[in-house]
């Protein structure tokens, strides 16, 4: 599966990239590295180097087809965010709308946005919860809060799950002192550099301070959940810029502090509340304070230790200033001309072989250097012309009633312009055409890279359709399978596609009765191999049934709690939980994410089969029972008959048919008393005077209970297993 993390070098980015690297995913990132580093990550990603706000993100998109889009990437600071305002909305406004229009285009799964506890502003009312109103003060607030507004339109509008995670102060390695949060980052970094730490007011205002490997989890955990809307993700715990401090100093750190005058505006307490995290998503903070600033201390320490290292290793370079290379075309057209002017002044020659000199070297160094040193090399020519005029005797005023001379300066000037005009409109072109190609060459390599990424998708999906057994057959024959409209056939069929697709055990499918206080086994795994599968289930006495009622979820035990199957999904129908589907026996290494959410796609393959023929019986029901009554007419009672034989065949499931002389008047008095007497998995057949009672999963050392109960409202049935007539 793939996950695109955008924002994935940075903070908090690296850490979720981590976790669901770990978790066998195929991590994709999108960062332009303003704040991110390449060096946070040191596992296989695929890296996208680009700006969210980037139209051709929307390729990587079309080339990927992601599974789960984590949307990181954002202006961090406060402060910038009230200095330049419209950059922070185009990061944090129109960045997030790019990633929510290509995830809905791209049917992503699920979207998760990390909003901010910025959004709260100065509310008091502590611990905040997710029913405050927002009164964000500076623009980086206003514009998390707006992207909240916008993930709620996209679930609405588009169907696209978000979730929206409200981060209080995320603290741990790789942080830098941007952002929110980067108290820790800065105490440790003063601490590493023996360097006094300022305290603003008496250090006793208060924060919600959460590891980031703790936020990485939770990120990870809501992608495998159903749950959507807008949580907060912190510890729900106040604690102070002196307990921080403390800890350090307790651990043996050396950490010096000054207290200096509050700063205007800071918020003295602060925390939210988890308590809707931790329910929905059964959810906890893992780390304490203590233990999650040791670790970032020991990160910090570690790092400092290296970097120091390798300045301390690293050779020496002198940077050339930069006035010192506008001068160097000037001193290097003045020294050449300085030169050539000596040598040709030691010849004596005639003063038109000293302006032939000028007109050429106006023109080569105009050639070389552009308009600028073609002005300069004129200057310097028409002041060689001049020496030579004066060194011949002229005098400096008859020069300008010369009309030689001035010829000869204007053919200078006329020379120049010409000459570094050409020049420097080539230049220009020149520029201009490399900066075409270099945009080209960008997109040449962007498209060569989807393309190779699209290669390699197509070869992974060729190679997955030949060797994997999850392959586009394997789907078309589970589609095949199921194509039934039938439910009893259904259900047989699906424990079979259950059972050969999750290689799994005691796979079993209850059907609710019409209180839903019992569930009725309709189908099951072989019972020669079964241990755990029961023939009915009584809510009140099953809290994983209970569980799949009141969340509507699919139960996953992963707790494994006894008397519990390890998976159980709800069958919809008719917007009402009709049935649900349990595993109760699965290879330890199977029990992953990747069965989970195998198992619950095969279940939405299976509730829309027995959709599609529930509708079918509803819309065929007077061909189906006999009129005023819930008995099958005969060629319907075989349908499900054969199911049943098909059942017992491929599982054991055992059934029994009793028979009893009705006449067609007394029918439907008679099915009504006996309807009554039978549950909800049985059915009743009638034909040629005989009416039919198929006992669906009934053993047969039950049968004596069954026609003993019968006898005493009034019927005499007999056994008639076989039916070998119809």
């Amino acid at each position: 599966m793939r996950v695109l993390i955008t924002g994935g070098y940075g903070f908090i980015g690296s850490h979720v990239a981590e976790q669901f690297y770990k978790e066998g995913y195929e991590i994709h990132i999108i960062d332009n590295l303003s704040t991110g580093h390449r060096e946070n990550i040191t596992f296989k990603h695929k890296a996208h180097i680009i700006s969210i706000t980037d139209p051709k993100c929307k390729e990587i998109f079309a080339a990927n087809r992601f599974d789960f889009v984590i949307h990181l990437a954002a202006q961090i600071s406060v402060a910038r965010s009230i200095q330049n305002p419209i950059y922070d909305a185009e990061a944090n406004i129109i960045g997030l709308l790019n990633m929510l229009q290509f995830s809905q285009q791209s049917n992503v799964r699920k979207f998760i946005f990390a909003s901010s506890a910025a959004i709260y502003g100065n509310n008091t009312n502590l611990p905040l919860t997710e029913h405050e109103t927002p009164l964000p003060i500076a623009p980086y607030g206003v514009s998390k809060w707006v992207g909240e507004q916008y993930c709620s339109n996209w679930a609405a509008q588009h169907d696209l799950d978000a979730v929206c995670f409200r981060l209080s102060n995320v603290f741990g390695p790789r942080q830098t002192s941007e952002g929110e949060g980067g108290v820790v980052a800065t105490f440790i970094t003063k601490a590493l550099q023996n360097e006094t730490v300022e305290i603003y007011g008496n250090g006793e205002q208060t924060r919600d301070f959460i590891y980031v490997k703790d936020v990485a989890h939770a990120i990870f955990r809501a992608t495998q959940s159903f749950i959507t809307g807008t949580y907060n993700l912190s510890t729900n715990i106040q604690t102070s810029v002196n307990q921080l401090v403390q800890v350090l100093q307790a651990q043996g750190y050396t950490l010096k502090t000054t207290y200096t005058q509050a700063r205007e505006g800071d918020i003295m307490h602060s925390s939210l509340s988890n308590e809707k995290i931790k329910t929905e998503l059964d959810w906890v903070p893992k780390y304490s304070i203590e233990e999650s600033l040791i670790k970032t201390y020991e990160w910090g320490f570690e790092t400092f230790n290296h970097r120091t290292l390798k300045v301390k290793n690293s050779p020496k370079t002198t940077k050339i200033p930069a006035w010192a290379l506008g001068v160097k075309p000037y001193l290097e057209n003045s020294v050449i001309f300085l030169v050539i002017s000596l040598f040709l002044w030691q010849l004596r020659l005639p003063t038109m072989s000293i302006f032939v000199f000028g007109v050429f070297y106006i023109m080569t160094i105009g050639s070389i250097y552009g308009n600028k040193q073609a002005f300069t090399g004129g200057v310097l020519a028409f002041s060689l012309l001049v020496a030579d005029y004066l060194s011949r005797g002229r005098e400096l005023i008859s020069l300008l009633y010369d009309s030689t001379f001035l010829f000869q300066i204007v053919t200078f000037l006329f020379i120049g312009l010409v000459v570094g005009y050409s020049v420097q409109r080539k230049n220009e072109k020149i520029t201009e055409q490399n900066e075409q190609i270099h945009e080209l060459q960008m997109r040449y390599d962007f498209l060569e890279e989807v393309h190779a990424e699209v290669r390699d998708v197509k070869d992974e999906l060729q190679y997955r359709v030949k060797n994997n057994e999850d392959s586009f057959g394997k789907i078309h024959s589970i589609m095949k399978t199921l194509d039934q409209l039938e439910p009893e056939k259904i259900f047989t069929s699906a424990v079979n596609v259950i059972e050969s697709v999750m290689h799994c055990e005691d796979v079993a499918i209850y059907i609710f009765n019409s209180e839903q206080s019992y569930l009725w086994l309709i189908a099951h795994s072989d019972l020669d191999k079964s241990e755990a599968i029961t023939n009915s289930l009584k809510v009140d006495e099953s809290p994983f049934v209970q569980q799949l009622l009141t969340t509507e979820q699919p139960f996953i035990n992963r707790t494994l709690v006894a008397q519990a199957p390890l998976m159980a999904a709800p069958i919809y129908y008719d917007n009402n939980i009709q049935a649900i589907i349990t595993i109760g026996k699965m290879p330890f290494e199977n029990f992953s994410h990747y069965h989970e959410n195998l198992f619950l796609v095969l279940k939405e393959l299976i509730q829309s089969s027995l959709a599609r023929a529930f509708e079918f019986i509803k819309v065929s029901e007077d061909q189906r029972f006999i009129k005023n009554t819930a008995v099958l007419k005969i060629d319907a009672f075989k349908e499900v008959l054969a199911a049943k034989q098909q059942a017992q065949t491929i599982h054991h499931m055992p059934y029994h048919v009793l028979t009893l002389q009705v006449a067609p008047y007394h029918l439907q008095q008679t099915a009504y008393q006996i309807q009554h007497l039978i549950r909800e998995t049985d059915y009743l057949g009638y034909d040629n005077q005989q009416l039919f009672i198929l006992f669906s999963n009934l053993q047969t050392q039950d049968l004596p209970v069954i026609l003993q109960r019968f006898q005493q409202a009034g019927f005499n049935f007999s056994l008639d297993q076989q039916v070998s007539y119809l």
